[in-house]
């Protein structure tokens, strides 16, 4: 297990040093347009990967409570050891993922790229949008990546390729949302964080009626694909949120979105 160093000196148990150091800068946008979190909150994170978003939250607070989803075994091995290592009682992490109903499916994980595995790897059947992800990410790097702008764009495809290398199947469970909340006891959602490459649109369709009295704050990445974008807007727009949407620099060239949503 590699091992790395957060933009706030946190070392964390990573699979990829330049894809945790590119998660940690992604990560802190969260709590931008209007989003906050306090002492003694909750977090939901759906599509923790290694637990960047539960371990700053950790060191930032106290008294914070963070439930982190995470349904490939080989990033759950991972996330599970930066909760240990948080020192956060209340970091908890589950070994199954988030949907629309309690199942057991087929992921493709990508040992290179580990924040690309999905249960939708239609997403991904052409390198193009992962190219202009590419592109994004060095152009708006951190600031110790002083090396990505000097890299030719004319290899940006063959770094795909070598990125998206010898993928393999995983048999993943998944649950709804609802079922964790009656489940777990969870009484409050002080922020939903929702990251799950285009998985989405299914957990928002797992939580009960009943369950949004709970769910103070979201924070979403949509795969803005047949209207999925507008669609997710104005569900949460009929449930009482104000939302903003906005686009990362990293991601300006993709079909990726993201939705602030506060009551």
């Amino acid at each position: 297990m590699k091992k790395t160093l957060l933009n706030d000196g946190t070392s964390i148990n990573c699979i990829s040093r330049f894809e945790a150091q590119m998660l940690d800068k992604h990560i802190d946008g969260y709590l931008d347009f209007g989003i906050k979190v306090n002492e003694g909150d909750t977090i939901i994170d759906i599509g923790a990967n290694i637990g960047i978003l539960g371990t700053k939250m950790s060191n930032k607070f106290n008294d914070i409570a963070i439930h982190s989803f995470e349904p490939i075994s080989f990033i759950y091995e991972v996330l599970e050891k930066n909760s240990i290592d948080s020192k956060n009682e209340m970091f908890k992490t589950y070994p199954f993922g988030i949907s629309d109903k309690n199942e057991t499916i087929e992921f493709m994980y990508y040992p290179n790229i580990p924040a690309l595995s999905t249960s939708n790897p239609e997403l991904w059947k052409t390198n193009s949008e992962i190219v202009k992800a590419l592109k994004g990410s060095l152009k708006n790097s951190p600031d110790k990546w002083w090396w990505s702008n000097l890299i030719p764009e004319f290899l940006y495809p063959f770094i795909v390729l070598r990125l998206k290398k010898n993928p393999k199947k995983v048999k993943c469970n998944l649950k709804t949302l609802a079922y964790v909340i009656d489940y777990y006891s969870i009484t409050k959602i002080n922020l939903l964080k929702i990251d799950c490459e285009g998985n989405e649109l299914k957990v928002i369709n797992g939580i009960k009626k009943e369950n949004w009295d709970l769910i103070d704050q979201v924070v979403v990445e949509v795969h803005n694909i047949e209207g999925r974008l507008d669609y997710m807007s104005n569900i949460l727009k009929n449930i009482g949120f104000e939302i903003k949407i906005v686009k990362e620099p990293s991601l300006k060239e993709t079909n990726l979105f993201n939705i602030f949503a506060v009551k």
